[in-house]
């Protein structure tokens, strides 16, 4: 080997959420990793969502599942890592009687299928959680499973706690230019061999195999967010919010007979939702900052300019449903992420011992450890 050439059992391209996950479990293994990115410092839809990990909104079965196991490993990081995560649960509010009628229906489908949640009156809801807006509140769903991270924050430490606990190399910064394998080689001109090679590029389709990504039906997709100043005197939001809209979002709530009517209804009154596919929601993270959101534009629709008639959407959406104390913006983001429009992730092998493992939509910070650990489980 050359002066720059080096040997590890796995190479894992690419610092996002799915990288670190895939990352993560070869380390947990036992195996030598090494881990490239071409930022020094996360910049990808993995630090540009709402920091929720979000098990309700997951297809019930085996996604839901997979979600339950990615709650275990964000805890156990939680512990071991020092990374903040909060057990705040979720809760989505109804305005409607349909958004009712669907809460209603999936507390007792949920509970057939093993999801912890349950169906709160308006009374019920409001005693409980006093962020929620009551006027016109006619009641609620709570699920205790859903957990809030700092993105920004756990995505940068988390690197170097592997880094740390289990000796995984760290090359950010580091571009890789071409996978021939064994052979991994960086725009620094380093050679690395490896018996095993993982991918996970997020959106861009272009630097590495973009033969098979141009084919795999991955679309791009845009979002909108927005984020408060810190809210005063200590203020807490309690778990996550959302609304009917969200309920006509996640796959989960297929299973409602009632989800019909609802989505007829949205799609003939709320056409400017539909066209933005703006469904809204509200965290907050350890400093006291409340993250909205989002918007959904594909592939040509993507511009670099953000369109404030879309914030303002959101916005309208979100103030008759939450008493927040201060609704000052202090922040407001864009981020693009791959998307399948029916898998929930996409995997290839391009070569023999190389995986492309990309676009978990929506779900990345949801998913990907869960994802990841099943991988390894089967393919080990």
């Amino acid at each position: 080997m050359t002066a720059h050439s080096y040997r590890t059992d796995v190479a894992v391209v690419g610092a996002g959420i799915v990288g670190l996950a895939f990352a993560w479990e070869a380390a947990r293994r036992g195996l030598a990793v090494v881990l490239f990115d071409r930022t020094r410092q996360p910049e990808g839809a993995s630090v540009r969502n709402f920091g929720m990990i979000w098990p309700i909104g997951q297809p019930l079965g085996e996604e839901y599942q997979r979600a339950l196991r990615s709650r275990q490993r964000w805890l156990e990081l939680r512990d071991c890592a020092g990374i903040w995560v909060a057990e705040c649960g979720s809760l989505h509010v109804a305005h409607h009687d349909d958004e009712n009628e669907v809460l209603r229906e999936f507390a007792a489908v949920g509970e057939k299928h093993g999801v912890q949640c349950e169906y709160l009156s308006a009374v019920e809801a409001s005693k409980r959680f006093p962020a929620v807006a009551t006027s016109g509140l006619q009641g609620a769903l709570y699920s205790p499973t859903e957990l809030a991270v700092n993105s920004p924050a756990a995505v940068a430490r988390l690197p170097h706690y592997l880094a740390e606990t289990y000796g995984v190399q760290l090359r950010l910064g580091v571009a890789v230019t071409d996978v021939n394998m064994p052979e991994v080689r960086t725009a620094s001109g380093e050679r690395w061999l490896a018996d095993r090679v993982f991918v996970c590029s997020g959106s861009d389709f272009a630097s590495l195999f973009p033969a098979v990504l141009s084919t795999a039906g991955i679309r791009r997709c845009k979002l909108q967010m927005m984020r408060t100043r810190p809210q005063p005197n200590n203020w807490r939001l309690g778990p996550h919010l959302a609304g009917g809209l969200t309920l006509a979002h996640y796959k989960s709530f297929e299973v409602c007979r009632s989800l019909g009517p609802l989505k007829a209804r949205i799609a003939a009154t709320m056409p400017q939702y539909i066209h933005y596919g703006i469904h809204v929601m509200a965290s907050q993270n350890d400093h006291g900052e409340v993250i909205i959101g989002d918007s959904h534009e594909y592939d040509a629709d993507i511009s670099p300019f953000d369109k404030p008639e879309i914030d303002e959407l959101i916005l309208a959406y979100l103030r008759p449903r939450l008493n927040l104390p201060d609704w000052h913006i202090a922040a407001r983001w864009h981020g693009i992420y791959a998307k399948h429009p029916t898998k929930s992730f996409v995997t290839a092998e391009p070569q023999p011992g190389c995986v492309i493992a990309v676009a978990p939509g929506s779900t990345g910070m949801t998913m990907s450890f869960g994802l990841a650990a099943d991988w390894w489980e089967t393919h080990a």
